[in-house]
């Protein structure tokens, strides 16, 4: 694409360059930079683009947008903000893939992985070829990419949406996280479904409060579109048993669908009835009814299935293959994910890594557990330090015992990390053991028949970040190590 006419997108630009170059891609990584590339100097939290700018130019690109002057020999488009500028000229390079898709984006603290993965599972049988992104992967069909932010950033988000294009992809689904609207990463993206699961505590360190959280959730709501378009309407579905669907009802111009279990709404669960070995209820929507039975155990497992019943529902799927669908599921990597090698006593893997997670993953073990309950939570560093205390009284106020310890304490002291854990307990029943594999493995040769084990927070992910240093950590791995050692 000829550079003027990538810039015709843009109407925020200081300078029109005399040259009209040829644009083979668009990077924000010098590293990535190569031939004909138009490379974006954004401004991170710890390097600058602007300073790369050179490193750029000699790994072959043919023009930069910058948000100043500088000093190379290829065209510079000067604008106000490269972020911004970024998403649209993104959106144009790829030929607005959203536009051609039907895309679903769903925000939350807790259950966005869950419910995109159950949506994609009911899509995939509804004859849709799927694409998916989020927390754990990137899915095109059945091709996996890893990720490294729940939501990417404009151009890679835009690269993406275009591959799936390329690769007819029918059905999209999004976790859209608070920093990528409030950073504007899914600027463009145009949403046909907007989905809200809850909304607790977390990422304090980034939005200070929980009213900037809130607000930064709704944009997803406020962006959904204005006009009314019946060819391709627009649904904002939101949970009814939280609080701020309220607000969110008040942002979005879309047609509004709720569900929940409590409060009155259009998709909801009743006569919920709950075992170790699967949850059933009855699903009411406003023209019909089904029993489900399902392998997902929990209360907040019921919630993501009926968030993710509603959205398929608004996408033309019918309530029956739902309910037929939700019946074959057997979970999602890391969400509550039984480590089985045959011992007596049950050993439970979550990502459950705020306050809210936790205590709904506890007191949906103490549904079914016959024997002690033990949980082995820690907290990450360089991350809301508020939550720490918080989430170590929960755990010790809903098991036998707490075993507090490391999670990914990055460039932070683990030491400190757990003190302030443990500023938070007012009980006697918790130890602290700051090394992960030697918390897994107390907690397991204490385990007895009937016991229940709770591995929290890091679910799915297969790596520990101690300092500037990743290391290769499974906790379904390391407990699985331990279980084989102790049979």
């Amino acid at each position: 694409m000829e550079l003027y006419t990538l810039l015709s997108s843009l109407h925020d630009f200081k300078s029109i360059p005399e040259e009209n170059v040829k644009i083979t891609s668009i990077e924000m990584d010098s590293r990535e930079v190569k031939d004909g590339s138009l490379f974006i100097c954004v401004k991170g939290y710890t390097v600058d683009g602007h300073d790369f700018a050179h490193v750029a130019v000699e790994k072959g690109a043919s023009a930069i947008v910058a948000e100043k002057p500088l000093d190379v020999n290829i065209p510079v488009v000067i604008v106000k903000d490269t972020k911004r500028a970024m998403a649209v000229l993104a959106d144009a390079f790829y030929q607005q893939p959203t536009q051609k898709l039907h895309l679903i984006g769903v925000t939350g603290t807790n259950g966005k992985t869950t419910t995109t993965h159950l949506m994609e599972h009911i899509f995939k049988a509804n004859q849709k070829k799927t694409g998916l992104i989020g927390t754990i992967e990137i899915r095109i069909g059945d091709q996996a990419y890893d990720v490294k932010n729940t939501t990417p950033e404009s151009v890679t988000l835009q690269q993406t949406f275009h591959r799936m294009i390329e690769e007819h992809v029918d059905v999209a689904m999004m976790e859209v996280s608070s920093h990528a609207l409030d950073l504007g990463r899914v600027h463009g993206c145009d949403f046909d479904v907007a989905v809200f699961t809850n909304l607790t505590q977390d990422h304090l360190d980034y939005h200070k409060t929980m009213d900037d959280y809130r607000r930064a959730k709704g944009l997803l709501f406020a962006q959904l579109g204005n006009a009314y378009n019946h060819s391709k309407p627009k649904f904002a579905v939101l949970n009814a048993d939280d609080e701020a669907t309220n607000e969110y009802i008040r942002n979005t111009a879309a047609t509004v669908i709720t569900y929940g279990i409590d409060n009155k709404c259009d998709i909801q669960a009743k006569n919920i009835q709950m075992t170790n070995a699967g949850t059933t209820f009855t699903l009411v929507t406003p023209h019909e009814e089904a029993e489900v039975k399902m392998k997902l155990i929990g209360k907040f497992s019921v919630y993501n299935v009926l968030a993710a019943t509603a959205a398929c529902l608004v996408s033309g799927v019918s309530l029956s293959l739902i309910v037929k669908e939700i019946a074959n599921i057997e979970g999602v990597a890391g969400r509550f994910e039984v480590v089985d090698e045959g011992q007596s006593f049950t050993v439970v893997v979550d990502y459950a890594h705020t306050p809210d997670s936790l205590e709904n993953v506890l007191k949906t073990v103490k549904q079914f557990a016959k024997g002690s309950i033990y949980v082995i939570v820690g907290c990450g560093g360089d991350r809301d330090r508020t939550k720490r205390p918080i989430m170590a009284r929960i755990a010790a106020e809903n098991s036998t015992e707490a075993i507090l310890t490391s999670d990914n304490p990055r460039s932070e002291s683990p030491q400190q990390i757990l003190q302030d854990m443990i500023d938070g307990v007012e009980t006697s029943n918790y130890v602290s053991i700051i090394d992960r594999k030697e918390a897994i493995q107390y907690a397991i040769n204490q385990a007895k028949a009937d016991d229940v084990i709770v591995i929290a927070g890091k679910g799915h992910e297969t790596y520990q970040i101690v300092g500037d240093q990743v290391f290769d950590f499974d906790d379904r791995e390391v407990a699985r190590q331990f279980i084989k050692e102790k049979k």
